[in-house]
């Protein structure tokens, strides 16, 4: 699959019926003025479910075929992908049960019992619920919702590409992705290399949660043996296989940021918009000021996805104590994988 084939299905994708109106390109000054470019927030944390997942879930289960949509729908998730799925099966009046791991922040839970959707809490993260998940797909017949490696839900996330262009006038020189299984990054960046090419795409990582930077310098996907739990919504093992080669062949650099990282770059965007994001949904902007800090980003406006604001009242003590860390020095970077291009023909 090429990013031309990426790009006639996000132009077909039918995103539009749940997200009526295209989520905000915000300029946040503050944070142009300390990285010397113009600094756009590309605000998917204010779609109904509060992040980008329901593009790709509605999207997928729009297009089923009527006996698929009567045998229900089943989902693996770490939570965002799960409240898509609950959400778009509400509106379309489908049976959904949602698997997902035990550690779930209860927000998000919760957000999937209010949408109606049958819930089972299993494993302790997401690979051991989409391993669980798949063993019950073969008990039930029920239809399967991938959380990323699916043409379907994959365009349906791109859509933020077509929307982002549309709303800079293909004015920007950069844009930086959040990865887990890699659907949101391998749509987006292949929306953007078929349309604007000369832009740059880069995608961003917890450093405990690595496998897309791992899989692309290795030329094969890579299993973790473990992942870090702090940046619960990109917590995955292994990427998927199509995200895996859409990535490898249209993302420019991967790069990998701290905790510490993270949690200060929540705070740039709570104090730019009052907005609070959650670990995953901060780690565009993470990597943007890290690339900064080096010299590494092109001149000209940047974009950054905010990606998801589902995150627990409890655990923003410890986000605001690890806030300051990083901008105070007492935190070591993770590196940028830029090496990567001298090993890998993409990347």
């Amino acid at each position: 699959m090429d990013c031309h084939t990426i790009l006639a299905r996000a132009l077909s994708a039918r995103v539009a019926e749940v997200i009526p109106e295209p989520t905000p390109l915000h300029e946040v000054r503050g944070l142009s003025e300390r990285l010397g470019r113009r600094v756009l927030l590309k605000r998917e944390d204010l779609t109904p479910i509060f992040s980008f997942k329901l593009r790709g879930a509605y999207n997928r289960i729009v297009l089923l075929d009527d006996e698929q949509k009567a045998r229900g729908i089943i989902a693996a998730s770490a939570g965002n992908h799960a409240q898509g799925v609950a959400y778009a099966a509400r509106v379309l009046g489908i049976d959904a049960l949602l698997v997902m791991p035990r550690t779930t922040p209860e927000i998000k839970v919760e957000a999937v019992r209010r949408h109606g959707a049958k819930l089972a809490l299993a494993g302790e993260d997401y690979s051991q619920a989409e391993a669980i998940c798949a063993r019950m797909v073969a008990e039930s017949g029920m239809t399967l919702i991938h959380a990323y490696d699916d043409p379907e839900v994959i365009a349906g996330q791109a859509t933020i590409a077509l929307e982002t262009m549309r709303q800079a006038a293909n004015d920007f020189a950069s844009i930086f992705v959040p990865i887990g299984g890699g659907g949101l990054a391998g749509g987006i960046a292949s929306v953007i290399k078929a349309v604007a090419p000369g832009i740059k795409v880069y995608g961003v990582e917890p450093d405990d949660s690595d496998a897309m930077t791992r899989s692309i310098r290795a030329g094969r996907r890579v299993e973790l043996e473990r992942v870090g739990s702090f940046a619960d919504g990109v917590a995955v093992r292994m990427v998927g296989e199509t995200t895996f080669a859409l990535c490898r062949d249209y993302l420019d650099d991967c790069i990998t940021v701290s905790v510490d990282e993270i949690c200060s770059a929540i705070k740039d965007v709570f104090v730019e918009t009052r907005a609070i994001l959650e670990p995953a949904g901060a780690l565009a902007i993470a990597g943007l000021k890290q690339l900064a800090c080096s010299g590494g980003v092109p001149a000209g406006p940047a974009v950054a996805i905010t990606s998801g604001a589902n995150v627990d009242f409890d655990r923003l003590g410890s986000i605001a104590m690890r806030s300051g860390v990083a901008a105070q020095g007492r935190s070591t970077p993770a590196p940028s994988t830029s090496g990567l291009r001298a090993t890998q023909p993409k990347i």
